[in-house]
């Protein structure tokens, strides 16, 4: 997939995705356009897998597209960017934090954390 279809898949999902709900998020995406199996994103919650990346069946600049296409979606649909928690799955008591990326770099953990929610106006 070239990346002017690859930005094309992340609007259709996104917009696929806003049809049902208020808010879109980045494992949304990669699950919609099958770069993610519910499978191994539910592995990762649960701690079976140390980072996402690793079972994205897509290379890493395809994955920064991914996240720069969604972060301009949710701009132009005047979204608001909101950071979620994503925790490990099972674990009694503490709240284990997952990694996204194999690197950790808190600026890629915390765009791929971030969900994009739709503005109601009253």
């Amino acid at each position: 997939m070239n990346n002017v279809e690859l930005k094309n898949k992340v609007y259709s999902v996104a917009n696929d995705i806003l049809k049902k709900r208020t808010y879109i998020s980045h494992v949304d995406i990669l699950i919609g356009i099958g770069v993610l199996s519910v499978e191994d994103y539910e592995n990762w919650r649960f701690g079976r897998i140390p980072y996402l990346e690793k079972v994205c069946k897509i290379n890493l600049s395809k994955l920064t597209l991914i996240r720069k296409e969604l972060k301009a979606y949710g701009q132009k649909k005047n979204m608001k960017p909101s950071w979620t928690a994503y925790n490990k799955w099972g674990s009694k008591g503490k709240k284990i934090p997952l990694q996204f990326s194999k690197s950790g770099v808190s600026s890629i953990e915390e765009a791929y954390a971030t969900h994009f929610v739709l503005v109601t106006r009253e």
